[in-house]
């Protein structure tokens, strides 16, 4: 297990994202991303994983967490998750080969109106493809457990969505989450924005420097931006998902998890370093 970095963030909300192999549509069953959140779930009772919301699509994920619980929660889990749904996909298809690309992709979003925005952008990806017409529509999603919460098997988090947005209750973010899924249906918030993906922050100009100032000569070169009333620290180059190469065995060390490449190591994941 790789050592625990040592720019980790106590409180930081991060966007992450993870492509299946060759973006190949390898999550295209239910039984497959019912899987995934098996495992999803799984990490939140073992080592308290805060979700806050989460989006299994057919070919790639969109994960909104949140780190409250120490600086090794998040790439344990993440480690878990994606080593085990590979693993057993492979082994139940007799397939050999690297199941994810190589590297996550990690955002770190200010709280607030810009959790908003990503929140809406998480929720309304397969709207953007034409699969459907309303998030309810989508069961592997953080909108339908917040919008109808469970019982049992709870992943989101939302009292702790609730705190960081601001909110004074869960009744309350339940009923402003569908106002803002109606809004966004209906203007702008539904187009594709690379800053969500492709950034290392994402948030208000002075959130943005302090990221900045905290990843130092690691992220030397790169540029703020402004985008659609934020701001964010763009990539001096198109974020590398690597060419999944692996063992071939779809385990936990076929890709994201040897000494080489740690368990949030991508280009924008230098603040577990």
């Amino acid at each position: 297990m790789p050592r625990a970095n040592r720019h980790y963030i106590p409180g930081q909300v991060w966007h992450i994202t993870h492509r299946c192999h060759k973006k190949e549509f390898l999550l295209k069953f239910a039984r497959d991303r019912q899987n995934w959140l098996r495992w999803l779930f799984e990490s939140r009772k073992r080592f308290g994983l805060r979700i806050l919301d989460y989006i299994v699509t057919s070919n790639h994920i969109h994960l909104l967490v949140v780190d409250d619980s120490g600086r090794d929660v998040i790439p344990r889990s993440l480690q878990l998750i994606a080593g085990r749904t590979g693993q057993e996909y492979n082994q139940r298809k007799g397939r050999k080969g690297a199941f994810w690309e190589d590297r996550y992709h990690a955002t770190a979003v200010e709280s607030g109106s810009y959790l908003i925005q990503c929140l809406l952008y998480i929720d309304l990806n397969m709207v953007r493809t034409g699969v459907i017409d309303h998030p309810s529509q989508w069961s592997a999603s953080g909108y339908i457990e917040i919008q109808n919460p469970r019982e049992r098997y709870t992943l989101v988090d939302q009292g702790r969505l609730a705190e960081l947005l601001e909110i004074g209750s869960t009744d309350e973010l339940r009923e402003s989450h569908r106002h803002w899924i109606e809004d966004g249906l209906k203007g702008k918030s539904n187009a594709r924005e690379s800053k969500w993906t492709e950034s290392v922050a994402v948030g208000s100009m002075e959130f943005v420097e302090e990221t900045r100032d905290r990843l130092g000569n690691k992220i030397k070169g790169r540029k703020i931006m402004e985008s659609n009333g934020a701001y964010e620290l763009r990539e001096s180059a198109p974020p590398a998902y690597g060419n999944g190469n692996g063992n071939g065995n779809g385990n936990a060390n076929d890709n994201d998890f040897t000494d080489r490449i740690d368990a949030l190591r991508g280009k924008n994941t230098w603040l577990w370093d």
